[in-house]
């Protein structure tokens, strides 16, 4: 294991990590990367290895908003505004570090699913650039819409109610506003777009087939290349099943767990 690896962050909302969470955190300390995980609660269960650390060193998290939106909605706004702080490789909970990432990458994302859309679940981008400040400048002000949106997410927009937030009425149009769309349009408009890794670098399975990490028949190595630096879990997607049963013995997210010395059971929910 190489020390001094590149550090490796993310964004926590509550008490408590989900197995599959515990797990990938793990992944990237066994990988030999610091591991920072910015914490709006104080979390009971961190893997050994990781830092925790006040969200709140990066930007305060509007808790209403949270409330309004999905816990993982503000991490939008949050992974850039730590790349710009800190300069570490933003790591979705849910991305399985398969190999470590590379001193010299300094672009890292890639797209996902069967569309070709950018995903943001890892990303490295430069302190400094044009890509960085037209993120941050679209979360710090908010246009009426995104430009990107087309007559039917504006009509969306339009309707909802005029007490929200506005953060929270672009979400409720169009859930990927402050995500992946949002990261796909500027890195479009920078030319960043072509930096973009081959899917099988980041997100080797499908979005649309993430059911395949919990059967114990599934050949999720089917999918992983020489290349494949990180397996994205894409617990958002996970079935509810999945999230209150620990894994079937063989499945993939029963080996890693195994691998790794994870034990499911202690963080179901």
């Amino acid at each position: 294991m190489q020390a001094n690896r590149r550090p490796v962050a993310s964004l926590w909302i509550g008490e408590r990590l989900q197995y599959l969470n515990q797990l990938c955190l793990s992944s990237h300390v066994a990988q030999g990367h610091p591991v920072t995980l910015y914490c709006t609660d104080r979390v009971q269960n961190a893997p050994e290895g990781v830092e925790l650390r006040p969200a709140s060193e990066i930007m305060d998290i509007p808790m209403q908003i949270v409330a309004e939106t999905s816990a993982s909605f503000l991490s939008n706004v949050f992974r850039y505004k730590m790349i710009k702080a800190t300069g570490a490789i933003w790591i979705d909970c849910d991305a399985f570090c398969h190999r470590p990432f590379p001193d010299e990458m300094t672009h890292i994302y890639a797209g996902h699913g069967m569309r070709g859309a950018l995903n943001c679940g890892v990303v490295a981008i430069p302190r400094e650039g044009a890509l960085i400040d037209s993120l941050l400048d679209y979360y710090d002000n908010l246009p009426p819409a995104p430009p990107w949106f087309n007559k039917n997410q504006r009509k969306k927009l339009e309707r909802q109610k005029d007490d929200l937030p506005h953060a929270v009425r672009i979400y409720r149009a169009e859930r990927t506003a402050f995500g992946p769309q949002a990261f796909t349009w500027f890195a479009q408009q920078t030319g960043d777009y072509a930096r973009a890794l081959p899917s099988d670098r980041l997100y080797p399975v499908p979005f649309q087939l993430n059911d395949i990490f919990y059967d114990p028949h599934g050949r999720v190595e089917g999918w992983i290349t020489d290349e494949t630096l990180s397996v994205h879990l894409y617990t958002n997607g996970t079935r509810p099943y999945w999230r209150k049963n620990p894994p079937l013995e063989n499945s993939y997210a029963w080996r890693k767990c195994r691998e790794l010395g994870i034990d499911p059971a202690g963080g179901l929910g």
